[in-house]
C-alpha cells in the first residue's frame, strides 16, 4: 500500500532525508522502485502535472500499487509543482498519496488561501500536502517554473504559511534552482539553520537537488531537510543513454535492449542518491 509523505517522515525521523524522484515516462518507474528495493530505502515517486497527463493518473496509481506490493517497499506517489487546485483534487481522488500546491508566484495571502483549500480536501483522504514559500527558479519538465529571478524564503512568511495552512511539508528557497546541472548551487546555510530550528513540526523540502554538491547535500540533510527532489539528473541521464543505444539500432533491434541501459542508469542514480540522503 502506498504511504503518505507524513507517514514516511515519521518512519524515517532521525535516519535520513527521503529521495523524491521525478518519473518522466512509465518505462523509468520499475527501475526507480527496484533501486529503492536494493538499498531497502523509502522512496517518493513524483510526477509533474504534464507527466501525469501524459501517462494517466489511473495508470500511474495502479502501476505504483502493483510494483510496491511486488517489491515490498515503502513508497509515496506525489504530484509536484501543480498550480491547479482542481487537478490536485483529481490526483487525490485517483490515489496519489501526496500533492504539492505551488502558489509561490502568488502573494502570500493568496498562496495561503489556495493551499488551505488543498489541505482541507486532502485531509479527508489521508493525503499529505506540500506547499512552497519563496521562489525556486529555473526550469522543470521543460517549462520555466519561475519566470523572474528566484528569491530566498523569508522566515516569517514561512512560519505564518505553515501555521495557517497546516501543510505537512514546505519547499524553501535557500539557493537551489530547478534544472541546474552545469554548475553547483550556493546554499544559504544560515537561512536553512534558522528555518530548521523554527519549523520542526513540518518537513523541509529541497527542490533542485541535482545542482547540490555531495558535501552540501550531506549538510542539508544533517540540518533538517526531510525530502530532496531529484529530476534533472534523471532526465539528462536517460537521454544520454538512449542517444548512445539508439544511434546504432536497426529496425530489427529489440526496443527493450535499447532502453535497458537507460533504465539501469536510473536505478543506479536512485541508489546513489538514497545513500547520500542517509544521516551519517
Amino acid at each position: 500500500m502506498l504511504k503518505s509523505l507524513d507517514q514516511l517522515f515519521k518512519e524515517n525521523e532521525g535516519k535520513r532525508a527521503i529521495g523524491s524522484f521525478n518519473v518522466h515516462c512509465l518505462e523509468m518507474l520499475p527501475a526507480m522502485l527496484e533501486g529503492a528495493k536494493e538499498l531497502d530505502a523509502p522512496i517518493i515517486i513524483q510526477t509533474s502535472p504534464g507527466t501525469a497527463e501524459y501517462i494517466g493518473l489511473d495508470l500511474l496509481v495502479s502501476s505504483m500499487n502493483t510494483l510496491v506490493e511486488r517489491l515490498g517497499i515503502s513508497a509515496c506517489l506525489h504530484m509536484d509543482h501543480c498550480k491547479s487546485i482542481e487537478f490536485l483534487k483529481e490526483a487525490i481522488d485517483a490515489g496519489y498519496t501526496s500533492v504539492m500546491y505551488d502558489g509561490s508566484s502568488l502573494d502570500l495571502e493568496e498562496n495561503i488561501k489556495n493551499t488551505r483549500i488543498v489541505t482541507n480536501y486532502a485531509r479527508s483522504k489521508q493525503v499529505s500536502v506540500e506547499g512552497e514559500v519563496g521562489t525556486i527558479g529555473g526550469a522543470e519538465d521543460g517549462l520555466v517554473v519561475v519566470a523572474e529571478d528566484a528569491s530566498y524564503t523569508h522566515p516569517e512568511d514561512a512560519y505564518r504559511f505553515v501555521r495557517e495552512t497546516k501543510v505537512d511539508a514546505i519547499a524553501v528557497a535557500i539557493g537551489t534552482t530547478h534544472g541546474q546541472y552545469k554548475s553547483k548551487a550556493k546554499i544559504n546555510f544560515n537561512l536553512l539553520t534558522e528555518l530548521s530550528a523554527n519549523l520542526q513540526d513540518v518537513g523541509l523540502v529541497l527542490h533542485g537537488g541535482t545542482g547540490v554538491s555531495d558535501e552540501d547535500m550531506r549538510n542539508c540533510v544533517a540540518q533538517g531537510m526531510k525530502k530532496v527532489n531529484v529530476g534533472t539528473e534523471l532526465n539528462k541521464s536517460y537521454i544520454e543513454e538512449v542517444n548512445g543505444t539508439f544511434s546504432s539500432a536497426t529496425p530489427l533491434t529489440s526496443l527493450r535492449k535499447l532502453l535497458l541501459p537507460a533504465n539501469n542508469r536510473i536505478k543506479d542514480i536512485v541508489i546513489e542518491k538514497s545513500r547520500l540522503f542517509q544521516l551519517m
